[in-house]
């Protein structure tokens, strides 16, 4: 990804740095911030006025499917999905076709992260051969060729004692460990939340304990081996408490809430909508306030989509028959700037934290600030305009979301990447 010069007139700031003011690019990093400050012939001008400049948001959980699940998604439309939403770095998860579980296939992957990548895209690589086996990969050399870290996200790591080998050996390696944190033996068959909405859809059910049974066993592995341990997609009141009591102990975890379990619960579902089918699924009332607290109160550090697109066909039929998940880097800002930041639950700086700074600072991305000597990510947002949600705007191959159709505030008008403009709103019409 090549840098660019830019300069961005009439800026108004908010994150960990407020002002307003002009801020000057230069090899993509910001080099100067001030008011009127001169450009250099020939370099383009952006006028934010009107506008809200943030620091490029951060999801660190996408799927991009490439390789060999394209149909889904591709890099290109993924990152370009990723920038249309606000971001400007991602990491993917390696549950695609090959597991990068080998030095010739991950080596392969991270080109062609950087060269179709139009948003910074950093990579997870998997914690075992395959993902499902027990046969841990070489975390030393997959650490020296670029990972950001580990992690089998799609399938919970079912046996503990490869577990604790896999945070031993990826402490060891001086990197973070991500988990899907599922047991297997207690899902069964389930393609939603247990509890009286199943019951009444006739649909199976996947119980809190899932989840959370698994989760403390992690939680006393991360103790043992002090590793930095990642809990993906917390979704249910018990797991905020462990990973609340995990903390105050001293274990190093992070924790991430996706915005269709801070939006969403199991009422939501009044018929047999594969759209609402994710995994974990949408829980009960309790347990969305549970994590809505969590996050407000830190507990559960950040906000990451877990983008998932499938097929028409992957989504289509029944809960009992499609596949998990839901597509949602191009709806997550509006969504949370909507119901979170409109309704005074929590603040826009609040919010820019949450999807940016922290995340970064937590796995030592550089990002999430606005300041001198920073990399040029920034994102540009209307936050005044109301706009409906609309797949045929999105950028990603997936259209498989429930929230189609909502009216939501904080649309993206330009996404700028090392000083590149890689969105703008003004010239695609999205």
């Amino acid at each position: 990804m090549t840098s660019q010069d830019l300069m961005i007139k009439n800026a108004h700031v908010v994150g960990p740095e407020t002002f307003n003011g002009d801020i000057r690019i230069q090899n993509g990093r910001i080099t100067a911030i001030g008011t009127d400050l001169p450009a250099a012939a020939g370099t383009p001008v952006y006028d934010a006025a009107g506008r809200t400049v943030l620091p490029g948001l951060v999801d660190v959980h996408v799927h991009f499917r490439d390789p060999g699940q394209t149909a889904k998604e591709t890099i290109a439309t993924g990152s370009k999905a990723a920038a249309h939403g606000g971001f400007t770095t991602v990491v993917a998860m390696p549950n695609v076709t090959p597991v990068p579980d080998n030095a010739a296939d991950l080596a392969a992957l991270l080109a062609k992260n950087k060269q179709a990548g139009v948003v910074h895209v950093h990579q997870w690589a998997p914690i075992t051969d395959a993902l499902r086996s027990d046969r841990l990969v070489d975390f030393e050399q997959f650490k020296k060729m670029g990972v950001l870290g580990f992690s089998n996200d799609g399938v919970g790591v079912q046996h503990a004692a490869t577990m604790m080998a896999a945070m031993a050996g990826v402490h060891a390696a001086g990197a973070p460990l991500a988990a899907h944190i599922e047991d297997e033996s207690l899902r069964g068959d389930g393609v939603m939340n247990a509890g009286p909405v199943a019951d009444k859809l006739g649909l199976p059910g996947m119980s809190n304990q899932t989840e959370s049974s698994q989760l403390a066993r992690d939680l006393d592995l991360a103790a043992a081996t002090g590793v930095h341990y990642h809990a993906c997609h917390i979704s249910t009141r018990q797991s905020v408490d462990l990973i609340r009591q995990a903390k105050a102990a001293g274990v190093h975890v992070t924790a991430e809430v996706t915005p269709h379990h801070l939006l969403l619960e199991d009422t939501d579902i009044t018929g047999d909508d594969p759209n609402f089918k994710m995994n974990p699924p949408l829980r009960s009332h309790a347990d969305r306030q549970a994590v809505v607290q969590g996050l407000l109160d830190g507990t559960l550090d950040m906000v990451a989509t877990d983008h998932a697109p499938h097929t028409l066909a992957d989504k289509g039929g029944t809960m009992r028959t499609a596949a998990f998940g839901i597509v949602g880097l191009e709806t997550a800002f509006a969504l949370l700037y909507t119901r979170f930041v409109r309704s005074d639950r929590m603040s826009l700086p609040e919010l820019v934290a949450r999807m940016s700074t922290i995340p970064a600072a937590a796995f030592n991305l550089p990002a999430g600030h606005i300041q001198i000597g920073a990399p040029a990510d920034l994102t540009i947002m209307d936050l005044d305009t109301p706009y409906q949600i609309n797949s045929s705007t999105w950028f990603s191959k997936g259209v498989n979301s429930p929230f189609i159709g909502e009216t939501v505030y904080g649309r993206t008008e330009a996404t700028i990447v090392a000083g590149r403009l890689v969105y703008d709103q003004q010239k695609e019409g999205h």
